[in-house]
């Protein structure tokens, strides 16, 4: 796997060492449980300015003509031949901007993420995006999450 080139985690690099070991609804509650879920890793493997702000959308400044849309994913599974869920939900959102005629520079990400799904998973899905969006050249500026019960 490819290292990130911000030098601050690499793909290769396991899952830090959290006090819980599967996601649960209060996850998603907006609360103290979602924020230790984001500060687990998301801020700062998504490290921006912008996504610094920590809220649920963000502000700045843009000239001219600006595109911006939101798109959600459910496969299953969230695992395929090729990729993932969140190598997905990246290219599909700057696809979506390309068809519009317009260059992807910032994304809005959010996680509907089913209760029981291993941190284990959730940091390959998290790698997964900031390598797709590195790749894509955007940053991920905003997000929400949000936990459902498994079926």
């Amino acid at each position: 796997m490819n290292h990130i080139n911000k030098g601050i985690l690499s793909a290769e690099c396991p899952v830090p060492k959290l006090d819980f070991e599967f996601i649960t609804l209060g996850h998603g509650s907006g609360g103290l449980l979602t924020n230790k879920l984001l500060e687990s890793g998301v801020f700062t493997i998504l490290k921006n300015d912008l996504l610094n702000q920590k809220h649920d959308g963000t502000v700045f400044q843009a000239e001219g003509k600006m595109s911006f849309t939101t798109d959600s994913f459910v496969v299953s599974p969230i695992f395929f031949p090729g990729g993932n869920i969140g190598e997905l939900a990246v290219n599909g959102t700057v696809n979506d901007l390309a068809m519009c005629g317009s260059r992807a520079q910032y994304l809005s990400l959010s996680f509907i993420i089913e209760e029981g799904l291993s941190m284990e998973d959730f940091w390959e899905i998290l790698l997964s995006v900031q390598k797709a969006a590195e790749k894509a050249g955007v940053q991920i500026i905003t997000g929400d999450t949000k936990v459902v019960e498994k079926r």
